[in-house]
């Protein structure tokens, strides 16, 4: 593939089912109708339903039964056609024109264009309480052509169609989009599924869209989404039927084999990480950010909260994954005595640090973290603040904790972590010396250049110069089903509807 020209084919995104066998009566589907009912109880049902507001969290999965986007990912994690059936470079690589399906429309009826497209974008990065928009920096314009949207950059970057896809810019109707409160809670897209109820926080009843450009290959016609109740009730719901597919929360993941439910792992490149805001004292100490970095012991979240299924991580990304920096490993181990000493270096005596650690709920990952941090001396308060899940909400933090799913671009994954616009960097505008100069060299680098990963990881160990994070431990996705649902794609962090069967319908 040329360094400077991406074209790529129209791939028609199948999915050979695998049939299970018939319904329980409260099973699935409908028996009188042979209808095909989705009903997926989630840990993350939307608080947004805009996606410039919901941003690129966990929540995009649920909110990609209503949104489309330019591209997705295949199950190497790699950018394919959704609503673009191609792309291309300019020679300079500063300039990327998406080709998208003829005949597309949204939900509402409104024509799906280049025009379309660049309100997206331009919402994306102008809308008030946008999320997007520290990842859009690159985008200098966009210049609609019919069926063509041209996106002009402020410098060179092959990212940009790994970065357009589910997280980033799920389209939605611009004639919706005029009146941004409304379409919050009343979505309206070009995805695979119409929503025709929400109710705020607890349910969102949606059927088949027939307009979908791969409706061919959606064989559910309805998906019923709810607010995931106590975890411990989600394995007797899916007994039941009350669900058919769930969220799993790693202490019912044996429950759930026992029960007899399909239990699988979707790959991901979630991590979680301590917040820390090096703009605040006392991290503005750098010795005080070290210590907290030594005092943590990432093998106990391992340990008490993954079952298994998570591992230790110092880095945003998984170990084996594309972008981890092997030469980064275990800088900063875990040494209780290392971390007391830097505090007395800095003036602190034990019992002298009391600080508030706000976050969005109380979970046992928070209380480790208060456990660790006060056996080198520093106190916490455990504070729940309803307003973290707010847009940059958290920037006048001091301490908190963040979980990340992760981006489909790599880069992106960065600079949400270390750039000065990143989302999860409580330290906004502050960010490592070398990291600038570092992503650069990234973003003018092709996919499929031989040297890429080495430029990549290059660019992670950058960023993990910032004193702004310290990482902690990572899980992949888990699920439980029906077995009566056929296998999902294995695409790394998406849930991907397309080919999915539910037998006996």
């Amino acid at each position: 593939m040329s360094p400077r020209s991406t074209r790529v084919p129209v791939l028609a995104l199948t999915l050979a089912a695998v049939l299970g066998g018939t319904l329980t009566a409260c099973g699935a589907g409908n028996a009188a109708t042979g209808a095909a009912t989705l009903r997926w109880t989630s840990s993350y049902f939307p608080t947004h339903w805009d996606p410039v507001v919901g941003g690129s969290g966990a929540q995009f999965r649920e909110l990609a039964l209503v949104y489309a986007s330019l591209t997705r990912t295949d199950e190497t994690g790699k950018a394919v056609p959704d609503l673009a059936q191609s792309w291309d470079y300019n020679q300079k690589g500063d300039e990327v024109t998406f080709h998208l399906r003829p005949g597309l429309k949204f939900t509402d009826g409104t024509p799906l264009d280049a025009t379309s497209v660049k309100a997206a974008i331009e919402r994306a990065k102008t809308q008030k309480n946008s999320a997007l928009f520290g990842d859009l920096t690159s985008i200098k314009s966009v210049t609609a052509n019919g069926l063509d949207a041209v996106v002009h950059l402020t410098q060179v970057d092959y990212q940009i169609p790994q970065l357009l896809g589910e997280r980033v810019l799920q389209v939605a109707s611009p004639k919706a989009a005029e009146n941004p409160a409304k379409l919050d809670q009343n979505p309206v897209g070009a995805g695979p599924f119409t929503v025709t109820q929400v109710i705020p926080g607890t349910k969102a009843v949606l059927k088949k869209n027939p307009d979908y450009w791969d409706a061919k290959n959606i064989h559910l016609d309805n998906v019923e989404l709810t607010s995931a109740p106590d975890p411990a009730t989600v394995v007797s719901g899916l007994q039941t039927g009350v669900y058919n597919f769930a969220d799993l929360n790693p202490s019912q993941a044996g429950a759930a084999k026992n029960a007899g439910l399909d239990v699988f792992v979707q790959p991901g490149f979630n991590a979680s990480n301590i917040s820390l805001n090096t703009n605040k004292a006392p991290f503005t100490d750098p010795r005080v950010a070290d210590a907290v970095r030594y005092a943590i012991n990432r093998q106990e979240f391992v340990d008490k909260l993954t079952f298994g299924y998570g591992e230790a991580t110092d880095q945003p990304f998984p170990p084996g994954y594309l972008a981890y920096d092997p030469q980064s490993k275990n800088r900063f181990p875990y040494d209780p005595a290392k971390s007391r000493q830097l505090l007395a270096e800095a003036g602190f005596k034990p019992g002298d640090l009391k600080l508030d650690l706000v976050v969005q709920k109380g979970e046992p990952e928070t209380e480790i973290v208060q456990s660790q941090l006060a056996a080198v001396g520093i106190t916490t308060t455990i504070k729940v603040d309803k307003n973290w899940a707010t847009p940059f909400f958290a920037k006048n933090l001091t301490l908190s904790t963040y979980g990340t799913t992760g981006r489909d671009s790599a880069l992106q994954t960065l600079t949400a972590h270390f750039g000065p616009n990143g989302p999860l960097n409580l330290s906004s505008p502050y960010e490592p010396t070398a990291f600038e100069a570092a992503v650069a060299k990234v973003r003018q680098t092709p996919l499929d250049a031989p040297d890429y990963q080495q430029v990549l990881q290059a660019a992670t160990r950058a960023g993990l110069e910032s004193r702004a994070l310290v990482f902690t431990y990572s899980q992949p996705n888990l699920f439980a089903k029906s077995k009566q649902i056929s296998a999902l794609p294995k695409n790394p962090a998406h849930i991907d509807w397309t080919g999915v069967k539910i037998s006996g319908q």
